[in-house]
């Protein structure tokens, strides 16, 4: 079992348990919203488990491909089955990613799922081209930096100058998006009047990279002005 966070690598060894967070094996960040301990890889019954070890926080787990995700809340667990499984999880306004990497899966890969077009059917969610430039414009520090490590979130002001919006515009068309994916199930896009305006898009980016709604190949359509002045319209 491997652990790599921001280009170190960690070697867990079978029957041992490994903690993550401000403290512990993996000492992230001293970030004041972060858990002292909020993750822990171990074995147990035959698996190797992620477990939210945490009181607050939660993570969004998936396999590499971002065809399979699970929230991992505290208290919870889940067996890690795959060969690259990817962690991604925000405290304040930074977001975390982690890989863990096993050498003998449990889980072995399947072709895709194909409708009658031939377009493949998992995972997709429809976006005009300006809901994808707006998740761009939050998710591009985490996109552009090399490799797993953390990214702090752009303010919905500087997000809005990036694309050449005014703040009101990026505000109404960042509700739409959250309303979009809120009515496919994903959580944490709504809420109630306690709901902070930066958990909103801490949980927008969390969620469109970990699924690959947005990667890096797609960056290049924030410096693409013919896209931008179409979105603008």
């Amino acid at each position: 079992m491997t652990i790599e966070f921001a280009g170190e690598r960690f070697i867990v060894d079978p029957g041992s348990v490994f903690r993550i967070g401000r403290e512990g094996d993996l000492a992230l960040d001293d970030n004041r919203f972060l858990h002292r301990l909020f993750l822990s890889v171990e074995e147990a019954g035959g698996l190797w488990w992620l477990v939210n070890i945490g009181t607050r926080l939660s993570a969004t787990v998936t396999d590499t491909d971002g065809r399979v995700q699970a929230q991992l809340a505290p208290g919870a667990r889940l067996p890690i089955v795959f060969a690259v499984t990817t962690v991604v999880f925000s405290a304040g306004p930074t977001t975390y990613e982690l890989s863990i990497s096993m050498a003998q899966p449990a889980f072995r890969d399947t072709a895709p799922v194909f409708d009658e077009d031939g377009d493949s059917t998992i995972g997709a969610v429809p976006l005009t081209v300006s809901q994808k430039l707006l998740i761009l414009s939050l998710a591009e520090p985490m996109l552009r930096r090399e490799g797993t490590g953390m990214s702090e979130l752009p303010s919905s002001a500087s997000a809005a100058e990036r694309l050449g919006w005014t703040l009101t515009r990026f505000n109404r068309k960042l509700d739409n998006v959250c309303d979009k994916l809120d009515r496919q199930g994903v959580p944490g896009l709504r809420g109630g009047v306690t709901m902070s305006a930066t958990n909103r898009r801490v949980k927008l980016v969390e969620y469109a990279v970990s699924s690959r709604i947005v990667t890096r190949d797609d960056l290049a359509m924030l410096d693409d002005p013919d896209l931008l002045a179409d979105a603008d319209r």
